[in-house]
């Protein structure tokens, strides 16, 4: 049989896995194809960052290795792992790049210690929408630009995940100035991390399996991870009572899929165009999975009493700034970054006058209270 059929028909057993009822059958035929084809059985380790208990966001670690295993008929095979069954979840590129695993499900974020510059994969403060960071990784050099780093550890990179626009954390007093944030001790990552310390936070970088008993036992003063969905699945809301919004150090945040380059150019090109598409299918579903679930969540929340609180136009303010002089000492300090800064502001700046006349004049005409398109709430008469 042709690998370019092995490959098309494998794809049509991933779209199976996504719903059709004959994915049994179908994977029996890709592994008498697969055998046919004389390619190789295979079986990889995945580490992640996340606990199996955030099924979305482990969900994208689990999506890729389900996908994979489906289009290959079983004889490319990657098993997944929780944060802390091989690796705690902020050593992933360190695991991926030594080859204790193949391969890992995380955020470049979390590396910013290695290179700044990691910040651009997953999000900056006040930077893209979830739709501008696809579009800035598949289509505006994003990704490439991203290779380009992890290549100096080993790795190779692939958009994985999505969760959607985030909220500003969790706080156990009341945010109402900047002199609340002064001595606060916050769980919070990334660029947006260096952002809080440069307002006085004391920032602490905690694993998401982690948040909850540090925040409950009074470790940290205040916590982040991502929206409602998985904050409620965390227990966030039993540890703190004032909710946070915007999340303005993550308005679209993607996840990333890292793989040893040795493993990479070890794959058959039949098994690397799988991964490519089931990274692909994961980084997609995952953000259609949580808008629905978020929304879901928050309304569970909000009946809880939780405070939903919106930063003070004082303290975002302070953010931006802080954030433009953040990028500034960064972009002198290292020619890379400000390289990739400079790509990144101009695709930010054109995304933005094209998304300032296609969606922003809708959204800012509030239509929330028009029945005729909404209709009446839950439990209201009509």
């Amino acid at each position: 049989m042709q690998r370019r059929q092995l490959l098309r028909r494998g794809g049509q057993a991933a779209a199976a896995a996504a719903g059709s009822a004959a994915l049994g059958a179908c994977t029996i035929r890709r592994a008498e194809e697969t055998r046919a084809s004389g390619l190789p059985q295979i079986r990889w380790r995945m580490a992640t960052s996340w606990p199996i208990s955030l099924d979305t966001i482990y969900g994208g670690a689990t999506t890729i290795c389900n996908s994979i295993e489906a289009m290959s008929g079983g004889a490319f095979r990657i098993e997944p792992y929780a944060a802390g069954e091989i690796v705690p979840g902020l050593e992933v590129l360190d695991a991926v790049q030594a080859g204790s695993v193949e391969c890992g499900h995380t955020a470049s974020c979390y590396y910013i210690g290695k290179n700044p510059a990691f910040a651009f994969g997953t999000a900056v403060p006040f930077g893209l929408s979830a739709q501008q960071q696809n579009t800035w990784l598949y289509y505006g050099g994003g990704n490439e630009a991203m290779n380009e780093l992890f290549a100096d550890f080993g790795t190779i990179s692939f958009p994985a995940g999505n969760t959607g626009g985030q909220l500003g954390g969790w706080f156990k007093k009341p945010i109402k100035s900047l002199a609340s944030l002064q001595g606060l001790k916050m769980r919070i990552p990334g660029l947006g991390g260096k952002v809080m310390a440069k307002l006085g936070v004391n920032v602490q970088v905690l694993p998401g399996g982690e948040i909850y008993l540090a925040l409950e036992r009074g470790a940290i003063d205040a916590a982040e991870f991502t929206g409602p969905y998985d904050d409620e699945k965390l227990g966030l809301p039993k540890a703190a009572q004032h909710y946070y919004y915007p999340g303005w150090w993550e308005p679209g945040p993607t996840l990333m899929a890292l793989v040893n380059r040795k493993a990479w150019s070890g794959l058959p090109k039949e098994y690397q165009a799988m991964f490519h598409t089931a990274c692909y299918q994961a980084n997609l579903g995952m953000l259609s999975d949580y808008e629905r679930r978020n929304s879901e969540a928050l309304q569970r929340i909000s009946r809880q009493g939780i405070k939903l609180e919106r930063y003070s136009d004082e303290i975002l303010t302070a953010a931006r700034s802080a954030s433009a002089e953040i990028f500034q000492e960064l972009a002198d300090a290292d020619p890379g970054f400000r390289t990739l800064l400079e790509r990144w502001r101009l695709f930010r700046r054109e995304a933005r006058i094209w998304n300032s006349i296609n969606e922003l004049p809708l959204a800012e005409f509030d239509d929330s209270r028009d029945t005729s398109l909404n209709g009446a709430p839950s439990g209201e008469q009509r």
